[in-house]
Parts: C-alpha cells; structure tokens; sequence
C-alpha cells in the first residue's frame, strides 16, 4: 500500500536520539495505529509496548532482536517483527524511511 486514506494525522513528531529518529503517528478510523518515520545513519536500541511490524519502505537497516545472536539485514520492501514487551536493537548505515504497525491483543 502506497498511501493511507482517511486517517488522522497527529501533527506532533516523536523525536528520539536528539533528532536522528522522528516519526509521524497516523490513526485510522477503526483504531489502527501505524507511525511513519526517518532514522539517520547510526545505532539504535528500541523498546516495544505493543507488538510491532517494521517494514522498511528506502534504504536499509541491520536488525537484531532481543535473544537472539546476531544480525539481519533487510532493505526496501521487506519488514520484521517486534513481540510485545520486548526490545530490538537496529543499525542503519545509511538513512532509512520506515512504517511500523502496532498490533494490538
């Protein structure tokens, strides 16, 4: 899907590591919340709430997931999954646009 129809925009961003991620919530009609977001070249550690589906829309990222031993690599196209209560830790060499849906229950 290229584009969301009919959704809210929340116009505050959500800016972590002084500014080398931000990203846009958007929330649909039937409670669905995705963000939409930019991270700058670097290393990152996230923590989930919710269990999350991270696909990334440019460029590429190295991702490990918290238990396991090494990296995956995944680029344009391609997406992870994050369980809930849990962490990632993600390495972007290069900048990197992204869409993460929460899942709820």
């Amino acid at each position: 899907m290229d584009e969301f129809q009919q959704v809210t925009v929340v116009k505050k961003a959500n800016v972590y590591f002084d500014g080398k991620v931000t990203s846009r919530t958007v929330l649909f009609g039937n409670g669905v919340k995705k963000t939409l977001g930019i991270m700058l070249a670097g290393e990152y550690t996230f923590s989930t709430g919710s269990a999350e589906i991270m696909e990334i829309l440019a460029g590429s990222a190295e991702v490990k997931l918290a238990g396991e031993a090494s990296f995956k690599t995944y680029g344009a196209g391609e997406s992870f999954t994050v369980p809930a209560q849990s962490s990632f830790d993600i390495r972007v060499p290069e900048i990197a646009d992204y869409c993460c849906s929460y899942i709820n229950g």
